[in-house]
């Protein structure tokens, strides 16, 4: 599906939000422009909010039932797109001038390129922007080229980049494979039990890693249209060799390991070798999706293409065609002065839109046998997984039944979509009660068989913690492993609450992690959502779900947090650095979505009629556009915390509906009703 960006300040907004917000934390609140008035009846106000955002929200649905909103990243995305369509000779002059007409677009004053609104330059996102321009024709004495690569040059040059940056750079011998860290197919032999087994990592990053194993192994060098000698900081040097950490310590023994492998490279058996790839195609072509892709993400789709490609498989190959098919749907197509613009998403995420739209019409008081509820739970209904995945290596003997993040994702799952289906699902009254209740029944066994040992839950596989993959030389950039966290667990107690499980010895089990995990503060650290205020506006809902009294400690000191952070005007926001810079947490200029995370905090502690509350509220009626919709330039969602953050579209319009609904209309009444009689 080729999408259009949504209205208001979707991916072409102007360079400039370029230059950024270099505002220290310590005086953000007291800097954030002062918001609207709060209104005389702030609940008039926020009931005409709802009823403005419920409409807002029903013309987005489409025909199918689903909602999806644009899922923006960073311009790695676009580079990348066009250094795949150069590396397997596909770009054409319409694709490459529109790609390039958003990387530009993106660009900041001092010639860097950021992977969050309002954050600084960052070196690996700036060297592919850059030289995803030079392949687009942009020349390297341009004034903007210009910033960029002394940029570059004063922060280390391509030797500082991230491992995935000089992978990119070494396919067209802009660096030596040689001075890359070793990934050999072998890998994929090694048995579940085995560290640094290929299940060891977490589903993204071995979707990631067994293609590229074939990569690094067959170390592809395609002609390089240009040097790039700008981006070095010596050019007679641009590899100079680092000195190894002690030999005790892990990085010096990972670091030693990797010189054996490339020893190995060089003598590895010829047979053994071909095996090992062949292995690896197998597993890649296995796990493909009906819709061409690999686990509904860009980055895995672009390797495994190349991989496949290297060992042979033609682009008219019905697996490769679907591959490059499937990548092209990630593109949003737009228009910038009547010229198309290019981006690219780093997936799509549709399912999860619709289980988080259908919860804040139910919460807004839209009726349970409402059409659009009714449409949006038959779409939910046909994308629940049946069959076994990547998952069922640890756990075998498991019944499927989860729910996915995309369009197509047979094979990964997640536990945090499938809580918040079930949830949703439950707020509908559908026709057929009998195939909701089988779908729910089978999605919560399935959650409480995905439960980690220590009583929590990760996002795709169950006990996901090794402490190796961090470990390797390769893995630079983000996490590579799923262990549990915070928000996650939270969405699943919350679910079996509702589904009459509270009592549940796994339950209360998870809810003792979850109060353990409280930190001194009082808030809780958000893995997948920017950052405490997304972990503390998940935890507290599911503890009094579950039947703590909002008398307790944990709640109030969660309360006392969110009212110590609120901003002047009302609002609550924490920018992305609160994941690196502790002065950062629970500070940022106030978004709808990070509000509205607060407000469903304060509103499940009781504190609906509080003065924090009640500016909160009015800050989102306020704030609300005469559409129904609301501003958010903002990165609020993580995929990995700092290295890779997300702006969800969607997230500005469902989480303050959500929150708002239940201000005005309380706890949807159909799930009040099930928490009593026990499910």
């Amino acid at each position: 599906m080729t999408a259009t960006t949504d209205g208001g300040n979707g991916p072409l907004r102007a360079s400039a939000a370029a230059a950024g917000n270099t505002t220290a934390p310590a005086t953000c609140a007291a800097t954030t422009a002062v918001g609207p008035k709060a209104p005389a009846d702030v609940r008039e106000a926020a009931g005409k909010a709802v009823q403005r955002a419920v409409d807002h929200l029903l013309r987005r649905q489409d025909a199918q039932g689903w909602w999806k909103g644009d899922l923006e990243t960073n311009v790695t995305m676009d580079a990348e797109d066009l250094l795949l369509r150069q590396f397997l000779g596909i770009q054409d002059e319409r694709t490459t001038e529109a790609s390039a007409r958003f990387v530009r677009g993106q660009q900041r004053e001092d010639g860097t390129w950021a992977t969050f609104h309002g954050g600084p330059g960052e070196l690996s996102t700036t060297i592919e922007a850059y030289v995803a321009l030079r392949l687009a024709g942009d020349r390297p004495d341009d004034p903007h080229m210009l910033r960029a690569a002394a940029w570059i040059r004063a922060r280390g040059g391509i030797a500082a980049s991230r491992v995935f940056t000089r992978i990119w750079l070494a396919l067209f011998g802009w660096w030596r494979w040689e001075d890359l860290p070793e990934l050999p197919p072998e890998l994929i032999f090694l048995p579940p039990w085995f560290p640094l087994n290929i299940y060891d990592f977490g589903q993204w990053a071995r979707q990631t890693i067994v293609p590229l194993t074939v990569v690094s192994a067959k170390r592809p060098v395609r002609p390089a249209p240009f040097p790039l000698d700008e981006l070095h900081t010596d050019r007679g040097n641009p590899s100079p060799p680092k000195e190894l950490a002690p030999a005790r310590s892990w990085e010096g023994f990972f670091q030693r390991a990797d010189k054996a492998l490339h020893l190995y490279h060089k003598v590895a058996p010829r047979r053994l070798r071909c095996t090992a790839m062949n292995s690896a195609a197998r597993w890649i072509i296995e796990r493909q999706e009906n819709d061409g892709c690999w686990g509904g993400i860009q980055p895995p789709a672009v390797y495994s293409v190349i991989a496949l490609h290297l060992l042979g498989y033609d682009l008219e190959h019905p697996v490769m065609r679907a591959g490059l098919e499937s990548l092209d749907r990630f593109a949003v197509w737009s228009e910038q002065d009547g010229l198309p613009v290019r981006m690219i998403e780093a997936c799509q995420s549709p399912v999860w839109d619709t289980c988080l739209a259908t919860i804040a019409l139910a919460d807004a008081g839209l009726p349970a046998d409402h059409p659009a509820l009714v449409r949006a739970a038959d779409w939910m209904l046909s994308e629940q997984v049946v069959r076994p995945g990547d998952w069922s290596v640890r756990r075998p003997g498991l019944t499927p039944g989860g729910w996915a993040f995309e369009f197509h994702n047979d094979n990964y799952p997640d536990i945090d979509d499938t809580a918040e289906v079930i949830l949703a699902l439950r707020r509908v009254r559908h026709p057929d009660p009998e195939r909701v209740d089988a779908a729910v029944e089978r999605g919560a066994r399935w959650s409480l068989g995905m439960q980690s040992r220590n009583g929590a839950w990760g996002a795709f596989d169950a006990d996901n913690t090794s402490a190796f993959p961090n470990r390797l030389p390769f893995c630079d950039f983000g996490e590579v492993i799923d262990p549990p966290s915070a928000d996650v667990t939270a969405h699943v107690v919350e679910m079996l609450a509702y589904e009459g499980k509270a009592g549940h010895p796994r339950t209360r089990g998870a809810i003792e992690w979850l109060l353990a995990e409280q930190e001194a503060n009082g808030a809780w650290f958000g893995r997948w959502g920017v950052n405490y205020l997304y972990g503390t506006g998940s935890v507290v809902p599911a503890l009094t779900a579950a039947g703590l009294p909002v008398s307790h400690p944990a709640v109030r000191r969660a309360v006392a947090w969110l009212e110590s952070v609120q901003n002047d005007d009302g609002g609550w926001g924490e920018d992305l650095r609160s994941y690196r810079e502790e002065e950062w947490i629970g500070h940022g200029a106030s978004t709808a979505s990070q509000t509205a995370w607060a407000l469903l905090a304060l509103i499940a502690a009781g504190e609906q009629d509080g003065r924090a509350a009640q500016r909160g509220v009015a800050f989102l009626a306020g704030s609300q556009r005469a559409d129904g919709s609301w501003d958010e330039p903002q990165f609020t969602g993580t995929g990995f915390p700092w290295d890779f953050s997300i702006n969800y579209h969607l997230y500005r319009q469902v989480f303050p509906l959500t929150a708002l609904g239940r201000f005005v209309h309380g706890e949807p009444p159909v799930l009040r009703a099930r928490a009593r009689k026990g499910g």
